[in-house]
């Protein structure tokens, strides 16, 4: 698996998120299909069944945090270029025909989250932006196929 790019709050919540399953999650599971194998045959036993999939699902994520942990490259905010975009960075973006300025924190994938404005370094816009300098125009092509351009006002560290 390819390095999972994280910023060290990234990594803390991921780690938060981790032991919040293996501990809270993983009882109260066990609680449930403790209290659904009370309720008689297991084999029509629709609690039960339910239990096992919530448990089922619950290890599938606690394996994907494992994985992404052990392969987990912190990025040092501190030290963070700010004559380029990289991940790390808070970039100024003002889209030249809606004449509108945005601010996204550039991160790994892992982190992405458009509502908090965190902004993938594998998205269209990232990509485009990666490695670019303040006062470059990039042109980014939408999913829906759609042209915006962009033009990098300000890059500093987060």
């Amino acid at each position: 698996m390819k390095d999972v790019l994280l910023t060290p709050a990234g990594y803390k919540q991921l780690k938060s998120e981790l032991d919040l399953l293996r501990t809270e999650k993983r009882r109260e599971i066990a609680e449930r299909i403790a209290a659904a194998r009370e309720f008689g045959e297991i084999a029509e036993n629709a609690e039960y069944d339910d239990a096992k999939n919530e448990q089922m699902m619950l290890e599938h994520r606690i394996a994907q945090l494992e994985e992404r942990l052990a392969n987990a490259r912190v990025i040092d905010v501190k030290k963070v270029d700010t004559s380029v975009v990289s991940i790390g960075s808070v970039v100024r973006l003002r889209d030249v025909d809606a004449k509108e300025t945005t601010e996204y924190f550039i991160v790994g994938s892992a982190e992405a989250n458009p509502v908090e404005r965190k902004l993938s370094n594998e998205s269209p816009v990232g990509k485009a932006i990666i490695g670019r300098k303040k006062g470059e125009t990039v042109e980014v092509i939408t999913p829906r196929g759609s042209k915006v351009k962009f033009k990098i006002m300000e890059i500093k560290a987060a």
